[in-house]
């Protein structure tokens, strides 16, 4: 039985990590998803993709059309999509500003769980994991329209775990608190690095949880600080 991989944001530095780490493990056919690619590892068995704007449907579904569908496998997908801008108040938040929010973190999402479904519905099942925020459940100053937004993305998680059940489908998601990435670390300077999540870290994660998708769905896994 085959066993087909895909990672949206896979050029980005959490999804490079991560596609580093789940391209030494066992999947037969791997497919990379960005809107550039500069940094991207590559073998036989990956496939590259470049994208357009997620939050269209169309451009989403001309991605899945590069994925060939094996009534006799199973389909993991990774996503990193999504986006951050933080700073203010609910009362300084415009409604466009919120409604970016929305749809870098939740309709994007939305659309990918959507063409994803129907893949796996044609297949043996397979499993999503989306990347929410420690945010989403721990609500923080200055930042209502990204946690709410991500908030909204684990309600989509739970209920696709629900309505899943169907078609073999599990969902999950992780709610990182820091990654450790070039940008956290000029943003943050004067942290302790050494406690932060590495991007390697998550890819070993996933690739567990996929390992035993069919007791893992509609978990919110939060994940905070290393332990040394």
């Amino acid at each position: 039985m085959k066993k087909i991989l895909l990672i949206f944001g896979a050029n980005g530095e959490l999804g490079s990590g991560v596609s580093k780490v789940l391209a030494q493990k066992d999947y037969d056919e791997i497919f990379l998803f960005d809107f550039k690619f500069n940094k991207s590892i590559s073998s036989d068995k990956i496939k590259h993709i470049q994208i357009a704007d997620l939050s269209d449907e169309q451009n989403v579904q001309t991605a899945f059309n590069e994925i060939p569908i094996y009534k006799d496998a199973e389909y993991f997908l990774f996503s990193t999509i999504g986006g951050f801008f933080g700073g203010k108040k609910i009362w300084e938040t415009s409604i466009e500003e919120m409604m970016k929010m929305i749809k870098m973190n939740l309709i994007t999402n939305f659309n990918i769980a959507k063409s994803f479904s129907l893949l796996v519905k044609e297949a043996r099942g397979g499993a999503i994991n989306f990347t929410s925020a420690y945010t989403a459940n721990h609500p923080e100053e200055n930042k209502f329209a990204y946690g709410m937004s991500k908030s909204a993305l684990s309600y989509l998680v739970k209920s696709l775990s629900i309505e899943g059940e169907e078609i073999k489908l599990s969902a999950m998601a992780l709610a990182p608190f820091i990654i450790d990435t070039k940008a956290n670390r000029e943003w943050m300077s004067q942290a302790d690095f050494s406690k932060w999540i590495k991007s390697e870290e998550i890819g070993e994660l996933i690739y567990d949880l996929f390992k035993n998708y069919k007791i893992n769905s509609g978990n919110i896994i939060e994940l905070k600080l290393r332990l040394e």
